[in-house]
């Protein structure tokens, strides 16, 4: 197990942490989305650019009464592109969402969220990994926030942040990082959905590439060892 701690004090410790930032943050209400396509849509689209430039992309496609599987996979591949250009990397975006739309078009899945969600989540996992462009971080966004799974998704701030704390080292992989959180917290799609989130609020406001300790919630709490990564 990743960490410098023992196992019972982890969980303390996370949760304590998770506490903090809730109460400093608020109830994040994530993932923004008015359905749980427009989750996975919008879990493609948010790689490698911010929030912002995704919801230009998917309001692109809500214009055009788009934002329904089979009307989008019917778009010409540029015309996707051009309507979710705002996103950045527009042209790879755009296959990406092409292979994700065969897949969730496709038997066993055939368009059906429904019928993602009786999946178990391992071999849910599983075939999303198998699909062009969905990697770890996507892959778990969906299952979380789209499908309700409880797996935790852990992305570049989480990982910044908790090396910094002590908890993992610094080049520790995504699926053991991913791992951390889910033997150390209870399993509980509300918690994992908004400890995620908090986390992101965190890496963008002081856990930067250079840290606000002096301002940071988690170094009020006495947690932080304000280690610069």
């Amino acid at each position: 197990m990743p960490g410098k701690k023992s196992p019972v004090n982890n969980s303390q410790a996370l949760l304590r942490i998770y506490r903090i930032l809730r109460l400093h943050f608020g109830y994040r209400h994530w993932w923004p989305g008015e359905t749980p396509f427009e989750v996975m849509v919008g879990a493609i689209l948010t790689q490698s650019t911010n929030w912002k430039n995704v919801e230009r992309a998917i309001g692109n496609l809500k214009r055009r009464n788009l934002l329904e599987a089979n009307k989008m996979a019917r778009l010409d591949l540029k015309e996707l592109a051009r309507l979710i250009r705002p996103s950045g990397y527009f042209n790879q975006k755009a296959l990406k969402l092409k292979a994700f739309l065969a897949f969730f078009l496709a038997p066993p899945i055939s368009g059906s969220v429904k019928s993602m969600r009786k999946i178990p989540a391992a071999r849910m996992r599983e075939l999303l990994l198998s699909v062009t462009g969905i990697g770890p971080e996507t892959a778990d966004s969906i299952l979380l926030y789209a499908l309700g799974k409880p797996v935790f998704v852990v992305d570049a701030y989480t990982k910044r942040v908790f090396a910094r704390l002590g908890f993992t080292p610094e080049k520790i992989g995504y699926e053991d990082l991913r791992k951390f959180f889910e033997q150390n917290l209870p399993r509980s799609v509300r918690l994992y959905n908004d400890f995620h989130a908090q986390l992101v609020e965190l890496g963008k406001n002081y856990c930067k590439k250079t840290p606000q300790c002096a301002a940071c919630p988690v170094k009020a709490g006495k947690h932080c060892a304000g280690v610069n990564a």
